[in-house]
């Protein structure tokens, strides 16, 4: 394969999940429009997802669940018990006119990029990452979990080894359920301690394959650099994987609305680049949270340009500037005044901090003796 790929849909632009929920906001195709505003994404590198159609998706949901969500998105109502039995119908979870082909169009574009990378290479699939999903239930705004379906694409497709690095707000227990115990998967969760759905204790190893770090509120650029180098690309270079997925969620950034983290998506891209200098044979960068459409957008375009080698400090083009100045963000109180460089700049200011936390460096130190580094 040689330049990386991008893979999109315009499903995301026009779908939501209704006016008061958070993911009312543009996300992808503020990322799609941002990257052509750019001139990051021609033609040959912009793939349209695929639609998972349901006989791919059971080779991890549950065959009755996946039924539910069509038979749901058909009638635009739920029937007795969809909700107790299969979480659909909640205030996190509502039905919406594309409850199914919505996540399914995000989960196609996963699994399309396990089988696209079987020869090695890198694929960018903003629209997922939405590793809440369970077997058989939506959970935290996920309908169906396309990390987890990613990574069994990648091992029908020879990858055998595979490191899983989330930095998500949000612990990715869906993926914990799904890889638990498998020797073969290697697990590093960085996410905001105390923060919904509260697992991924830092004594939780899910069976041995797990690296959970909770990080205490107000988390800063120095915090990330330092578990990234101390933890993160220590632990994935030892593993030897054949591929890495990389989840890159934006709602760590300052100014996300859910989370309480205050990180720059300088701390976002720092990781990234560490990660692409592993040089594994195959990587797949995901989206998945981000509630701030300035801040996601932001980030995920300057994620999009770092996989191309391009520098995100480069202030936007005017085409790009337009694109950020018609974005809306209601009933929030940033998007009542945005600041500035959100509509001229991608990279954030960094989030400075004198020194690193203490409580993160004793918790790297722990996870990194238990796991071995530097024996």
């Amino acid at each position: 394969m040689g330049h990386p790929l991008f893979i999109g849909h315009e499903i995301f632009r026009g779908s939501s999940y209704g006016t008061h929920h958070p993911l009312r906001v543009p996300r992808v195709s503020t990322v799609i429009d941002l990257s052509r505003a750019m001139g990051w994404l021609p033609a040959d590198q912009y793939i349209s997802s695929p639609r998972a159609k349901p006989h791919a998706l059971h080779a991890w949901h549950d065959p009755a669940y996946v039924a539910a969500l069509q038979r749901v998105e058909a009638a635009q109502e739920t029937e007795e018990g969809d909700k107790e039995r299969f979480g659909i119908g909640t205030h996190s979870n509502p039905v919406f006119p594309e409850i199914f082909r919505r996540p399914a169009t995000a989960a196609g574009g996963s699994i399309l990029a396990g089988e696209l990378l079987a020869k090695g290479g890198v694929i960018y699939n903003p629209a997922g990452g939405t590793h809440h999903g369970m077997r058989g239930r939506a959970n935290g705004f996920c309908y169906l979990n396309d990390p987890v379906l990613a990574m069994l694409s990648l091992r029908h497709h020879g990858a055998q080894r595979i490191a899983y690095v989330d930095i998500d707000a949000h612990h990715c227990d869906g993926v914990a359920t799904g890889f638990a115990g498998d020797p073969d998967c290697l697990m590093i969760s960085v996410h905001e301690e105390g923060l919904w759905p509260r697992t991924g204790q830092i004594d939780d190893d899910a069976g041995g394959n797990a690296v959970n770090l909770p990080v205490p509120r107000g988390l800063r650029d120095v915090d990330m650099a330092h578990i990234a180098q101390a933890l993160i690309l220590p632990l994935v270079a030892d593993f030897a994987p054949d591929a890495i997925v990389f989840l890159c969620g934006a709602d760590g950034v300052e100014d996300d609305p859910l989370a309480h983290l205050s990180l720059s998506n300088n701390a976002h891209f720092e990781v990234l680049r560490g990660i692409m200098a592993l040089g594994a044979p195959r990587l797949l960068v995901l989206g998945g949270g981000g509630y701030n459409p300035w801040t996601v957008g932001r980030l995920w375009t300057g994620v999009w340009g770092i996989l191309n080698g391009h520098t995100p400090s480069e202030e936007v083009t005017q085409e790009a500037e337009e694109v950020l100045r018609a974005l809306e963000f209601v009933g929030n109180s940033r998007g009542r005044n945005p600041p500035g460089h959100w509509f001229t700049a991608l990279r954030d200011r960094p989030q400075e901090a004198a020194e690193i936390s203490p409580v993160v460096r004793q918790r790297v130190r722990l996870l990194a003796q238990r796991s071995g580094l530097g024996r």
